[in-house]
């Protein structure tokens, strides 16, 4: 029994684990190393995850424990690792997460740094450490990232009782790097200055190197973490999260920073409700070159509505981007008829609803669940098309045999994904020619005769 409810197991899970996602938010800080206080196979199961996706070199530490260590406790072998790792790396920072081993067995981390700052912090110049909570046993990794981010913030932003006119603090979420470039370059253009946390763009999407790098450059500086207290602003882009999760509302509740929440930009809807905050936050109207990605967007979903109108589609994955995904499906005429996250977000099939009132019919919303599950609904609802991870390619859309538009993480099966542009209508745009081209596809590989014209 779980929270009162039976215990159901898992088939391929729409998830991946909790710590998971605090390896990658840590690894958007700059001089940053990601610390998983565990196993050695978390670290490397991980590693290879990000890896794969990301198409980078990625180190994970570990305080590596084994079965001694359930019995007596972790703590010495965590304090030694982090010797290891400002010995070796030279980091500013050391992001501590734990696993499902160590909140097993009840080691207190923060309590474990305290002393190691204690005993080694009048002899050595310790990095900023970081912990956070991160059980696999419960939650997902969306939920390991945001709870990372939330806690870098808590841990190292410092009060500010001035007036707030630092940069906009802009709190992304779990999005690609390419996004993470397009979200700079639209503040740019606003001309206000901000701060991206976390910001892997660099980190996680590097440039040829001629040698090894073990901190890669790039990354929020810390400095700017600190003087988070004082934005002038911050956005932050969730719909599912409950509010004690994020770090939007340790800046509103703690620093008095005025926040503005919102869903994803993907879609119209979303992108205007982004612009329009931009224009209040900077006191300028959108850039023109903005307004004329705006119309082209509009103008191409005019162009494609005869290919892909009443057409119908599984979504799954991250459940803010599920969400957004949804909203951009039904705003071009496509019918969700089902979309499913594995995790279990307080708003979901509200957030669902919202996105598609007065546009399409109310699809299936599932959360908590696994492909299994997604499949066994998906036979009966006849889908055209599926948009999500490389996770569902061999389970439901090669079962299905239908395309499979990859979005989110990870994708392990096509090359370029760290570069995959979601947010903005630049990056809507580039979705949805995809998207439409996926279904063309389709048809030109099962025409009888084939076609050269649409």
């Amino acid at each position: 029994m779980k929270d009162g409810k039976p215990y159901v197991s898992t088939t391929n899970a729409c998830k991946l684990c909790k710590p998971l996602g605090a390896a990658v938010a840590f690894r958007g800080i700059e001089g940053c190393v990601p610390f998983l206080h565990g196993s050695q196979g978390c670290a490397t199961y991980m590693r290879r995850y990000v890896i794969s996706h990301f198409r980078e070199p990625v180190d994970i530490a570990s305080s590596a424990l084994g079965e001694k260590h359930a019995v007596y406790g972790g703590g010495p072998n965590l304090k030694k690792g982090l010797l290891n790792v400002m010995q070796k790396y030279g980091a500013q920072v050391i992001g501590v997460a734990t696993t499902c081993l160590t909140e097993t067995i009840g080691d207190d981390v923060g309590q474990i740094l305290r002393e190691f700052r204690a005993e080694f912090g009048q002899e050595l110049k310790l990095p900023e450490l970081v912990h956070v909570s991160t059980p696999s046993y419960e939650g997902t990794h969306m939920e390991g990232f945001h709870a990372a981010v939330r806690a870098v913030v808590e841990q190292l932003a410092e009060p500010d009782f001035g007036p707030k006119h630092g940069p906009v603090a802009c709190l992304p979420g779990f999005v690609s790097a390419e996004d993470l470039r397009g979200l700079k370059t639209t503040f740019a253009d606003f001309g206000l200055p901000m701060t991206l946390l976390p910001d892997y763009s660099e980190s996680l999407d590097g440039t040829a190197a001629a040698d090894y790098e073990k901190l890669p450059p790039g990354g929020t500086p810390v400095a700017a973490i600190k003087a988070l207290g004082g934005s002038r602003a911050c956005i932050e882009f969730s719909r599912c999260q409950k509010d004690s999760l994020l770090a939007g509302s340790v800046l509103r509740d703690t620093h008095a920073v005025p926040l503005q929440r919102m869903g994803l930009p993907i879609g119209l809807r979303a992108n205007d409700e982004f612009v329009r905050a931009l224009e209040r936050i900077s006191g300028r109207p959108a850039p023109e070159a903005l307004v004329k990605e705006r119309g082209r967007l509009v103008d191409a979903m005019v162009d494609a509505h005869k290919y892909i109108s009443g057409l119908k589609a599984v979504v799954y994955g991250e459940e803010d981007l599920a969400v957004g995904l949804t909203a951009l499906l039904a705003e071009v005429g496509i019918h969700p008829v089902l979309v499913a996250t594995g995790g279990e977000p307080v708003r979901f099939e509200e957030e669902i609803a919202a996105v598609t009132e007065g546009l399409v019919p109310m699809p299936l919303a599932l959360k908590g669940v696994d492909f299994y599950e997604i499949v066994d609904q998906a036979r009966t609802l006849a889908p055209d098309i599926v948009v999500g991870n490389s996770k569902g390619y061999r389970v439901l859309a090669r079962e299905l045999n239908i395309p499979l538009v990859r979005v989110g993480f990870p994708i392990h099966d096509r090359f370029g994904a760290q570069r995959v542009r979601h947010l903005g209508y630049a990056g809507t745009q580039e979705l949805f020619d995809r998207i439409v081209n996926a279904v063309l596809e389709k048809r030109q590989e099962e025409s009888p005769v084939g076609f050269m014209y649409i």
